[in-house]
């Protein structure tokens, strides 16, 4: 019965190689007959072995080794960077799609395809795989499978990417912090609001991969998909459990089931504390922009009052020159003959000012508008 059942599970494997081998055949059949040029990728090969290669690969090639279906690429199409900028590890029968900011690669059993492998996320990640290949643990065998150290770099290095960013952007925003806000410049705020931005793209980016490691995380199923490729193993529909043709290859899948665990479990903190940190930092420049606006309000307020004070006492002045332009209007009024009479004009409109200033004042004062 069990030969039965897995010459049966081989039949549907090899039914569905040559379903999806059809699939990609009428595929590129449908771009001949639209006259479409099918699309070509430059790509990176790494295989287990540590060898690299650069070669171009089009979609149907890709979509046949790859076992992959065409809704699949979407999320490492290099030419649809704007539709597919959320973080995603999509695990599929042979392949494991990474889509991780610049970085977008399929893992499969013994190589990894890598796109845009001159973009900084692509260079990082080539950097951290190449040395882990074909690690050797204490008895001599294997760390973990090809696929796992491919996922495990590109979480390195996208997560090592965030936290270079944020030990870039913590001391300039502290620096600011210290300075502000009593030294108010636009150079000053000027940087604020470029270290502002700078947080609230990080804060962003940190958040959205907190977000698949969770999600991932929550689904035992994909990760014990994971855990079988490669290898001579199904899932049960029904209890999701592993049924494996070799009672070892069992064994060794669940333990590799708690080390994924432990992996994204580590991975999740780090970028948990990344983006713990970038929400800090953001929160004390929001509360430093509130601070300088309050700060900005009482020095209107203060401009406010001494525009105040200076139109009252224009008023009292102008008051003053009325009265003078009246008795400058050289008709006969029969003061002009006295010698006092310019003196205590003069005077009185000097005291009429200064009273009425004064009384002005208090009328505010006492209004509270001052």
């Amino acid at each position: 019965m069990a030969g039965e059942e897995r010459g049966e599970d081989d039949g549907a494997r090899e039914a569905e190689g040559a379903g999806a081998a059809r699939g990609s055949g009428r595929f590129a059949a449908d771009y001949i007959s639209l006259g479409i040029r099918e699309p070509v990728y430059e790509v990176v090969e790494v295989k287990a072995n540590g060898s690299v290669s650069t070669e171009k690969i089009s979609r149907r090639q890709l979509l046949k080794s790859s076992g992959l279906r065409l809704r699949d690429t979407r999320s490492v199409d290099p030419s649809l960077w704007l539709m597919n900028s959320m973080p995603s590890l999509l695990v599929r029968e042979q392949a494991i799609l990474l889509n991780l900011g610049s970085l977008r690669a399929i893992a499969m059993h013994e190589r990894v395809l890598i796109f845009n492998y001159n973009s900084p996320g692509g260079k990082v990640f080539l950097e951290l795989l190449r040395p882990r290949l074909n690690p050797r643990n204490i008895n001599g065998g294997p760390a973990m499978p090809f696929q796992l150290e491919v996922v495990e770099a590109a979480l390195l290095s996208r997560i090592q990417r965030l936290e270079r960013r944020l030990m870039h952007v913590e001391p300039r925003v502290a620096a600011l912090l210290e300075v502000l806000p009593n030294r108010l410049t636009g150079d000053v705020l000027e940087q604020l609001r470029l270290s502002k931005q700078s947080l609230v793209e990080l804060g962003s980016r940190a958040g959205d991969l907190k977000q698949m490691l969770i999600d991932l995380l929550e689904d035992p199923h994909e990760i014990r998909r994971i855990c079988i490729m490669g290898r001579n193993c199904t899932l049960d529909k029904v209890s999701d459990d592993m049924e494996c043709s070799v009672p070892l290859e069992k064994q060794v899948a669940e333990e590799e089931e708690e080390e994924i665990e432990m992996l994204l479990e580590n991975y999740l903190q780090r970028c948990e504390s990344c983006h713990g940190q970038a929400e800090r930092l953001l929160d004390s420049a929001r509360e430093m922009e509130d601070s300088i606006a309050v700060n900005l309000s009482s020095r209107r307020l203060e401009v406010s009052r001494v525009e105040l004070l200076l139109q009252v006492g224009t008023f009292c002045v102008a008051v003053g020159a009325l009265i003078a332009g009246i008795f400058g209007m050289n008709l006969k009024s029969y003061l002009e003959n006295n010698t006092w009479a310019f003196w205590a004009t003069t005077g009185g409109i000097a005291v009429g000012a200064v009273a009425g200033f004064f009384i002005m004042y208090k009328y505010l004062k006492d209004r509270k508008i001052l």
